[in-house]
């Protein structure tokens, strides 16, 4: 199993988080892993991306140009990523501030309305992990205990009290994915 995903949208949206969780989470599963982060000097509010790689076996290169998953979170990466979704591969999408929404008919698309229920359950921050929880209830390709055990890793131990919120995101991500 080789999993190659890409995950873009603003900096600030916890884009670069995403790709680590999944990482350190990928490592706690035993796979092999590549982590490779894009973003502009801009930081917040520019555009960010990440390629991540899941395998079973050595991953020959972080260098990607199609993808299994394209998880978008901003127009801009929208007009950017669908595209180099492979035939057959999967689109993951928050609709919010989007204004064209995906078309391709060789794929299939999910929607989660991520910003919207991290702000129905009182934190924005878990907005990430809202959609992290839908990406993974379509491709179980790393288990719950091991994205827990990959937050522990990534989050410094300050922030480990929000450990529990941050699964609060991940479960109820995977409760309203929908496929559109």
């Amino acid at each position: 199993m080789t999993e190659e995903i890409i995950i873009a949208g603003f900096g600030g949206q916890g884009v670069l988080s995403m790709g680590k969780i999944l990482a350190y989470s990928g490592i706690m599963q035993n796979q092999e892993v590549s982590w490779m982060p894009s973003y502009g000097p801009e930081m917040r509010g520019g555009t960010a991306n990440v390629t991540v790689i899941l395998s079973d076996e050595m991953i020959s290169s972080p260098i990607v140009n199609e993808f299994d998953t394209a998880i978008i979170l901003n127009q801009q990466s929208m007009d950017k990523f669908e595209k180099t979704v492979k035939p057959g591969g999967i689109l993951v999408y928050d609709p919010n501030g989007i204004t064209r929404h995906p078309t391709r008919k060789d794929i299939t698309i999910y929607s989660i309305d991520a910003t919207d229920e991290a702000n129905r359950m009182g934190n924005v921050k878990i907005f990430n992990m809202i959609v992290l929880g839908g990406y993974l209830k379509i491709k179980p390709v790393i288990l719950i205990e091991n994205i827990i055990k990959g937050l522990e890793k990534s989050l410094p131990k300050r922030h480990h009290g929000l450990i529990p919120e941050n699964k609060n995101g991940v479960m109820r991500g995977m409760e309203i994915v929908k496929q559109n």
